[in-house]
């Protein structure tokens, strides 16, 4: 487990007059996704079954995954006393499945595995740390600055066995640009954060992934800020083997900054 648990959280602190709708709605769906940590925990578990030091590792990022979970979810029924996180849990996990029974990895390789996993810790880092800065609220605040360490950390874990992997399986820069860039365009195209905003908000009406999806993004993309979007560009750099500072990452951190600002803005138009 982290540093932290559920009881360091300053639950008394909370100030429903400093709760955002839209913010709600997102943390509602971001709770879903992280209490999912259990089962990605035991694909990873099978996909590195002859490995027990990594499967020790997967086994505590799984178990702080669903207390990050746990947290925003708390947070969320303060917010919103009528909000079951339970039973959202349940919706999500009923219409999105792990294949927690997959003995290799979908990435083909474990040393790619790897990389999405740097991916996705890069993806969340700067999710919560926008999320963090972003809200007024001070036990939001406090919860999304702890899971964003978390995130951080976890990073950092999945790296350090990158580089043990990466000769194993010979996977060379461009095999792991490949891994990186397949992992961003899903999650764009794929149903995990779609179908959790849509069983968090809006479980009433049938679920549509280009809506939900983009009713998700829409409420996401204006919290961050450029140094959220530079830092994480030089992360996922960083986890393709490409110096993490430099013109190229400048360029590039421009590029997706550009893009976060258009799309953003896009949204926002066609939702008015």
């Amino acid at each position: 487990m982290g540093a932290w648990t559920l009881d360091d959280i300053p639950w008394d602190s909370f100030d429903p007059s400093k709760v955002d709708g839209d913010t709600l709605r997102i943390v509602k769906a971001a709770s879903l996704v992280e209490q999912n940590g259990g089962d990605y925990a035991q694909y990873l578990c099978g996909v590195f079954k002859d490995d027990p030091e990594f499967k020790a590792v997967a086994a505590r990022w799984g178990a702080e995954e669903i207390q990050h979970g746990q947290a925003l979810g708390r947070w969320a029924s303060l917010a919103d006393p009528d909000f079951d996180h339970r039973a959202a849990a349940a919706r999500f996990t009923a219409g999105f499945r792990v294949d927690v029974n997959a003995a290799a990895s979908v990435r083909g390789s474990r040393a790619g595995e790897l990389v999405a996993r740097c991916i996705v810790e890069t993806g969340t880092s700067s999710y919560y740390s926008a999320l963090a800065d972003s809200t007024e609220e001070p036990v939001l605040k406090a919860i999304c600055k702890r899971i964003a360490a978390d995130e951080l950390r976890h990073y950092k874990l999945f790296y350090t066995h990158l580089k043990r992997y990466l000769d194993i399986d010979g996977i060379g820069f461009w095999g792991r640009l490949r891994v990186a860039a397949g992992r961003l365009v899903e999650t764009e195209e794929d149903d995990e954060l779609a179908y959790a905003y849509y069983a968090a908000n809006e479980n009433d009406a049938p679920y549509d992934r280009h809506r939900h999806g983009n009713a998700y993004v829409r409420r996401v993309y204006p919290l961050y800020r450029w140094h959220h979007i530079e830092r994480g560009i030089a992360m996922i750099f960083k986890a393709v083997g490409m110096k993490p500072h430099g013109r190229l990452n400048l360029l590039a951190a421009r590029i997706a900054w550009w893009g976060v600002q258009y799309r953003a803005e896009r949204l926002v138009r066609k939702a008015a």
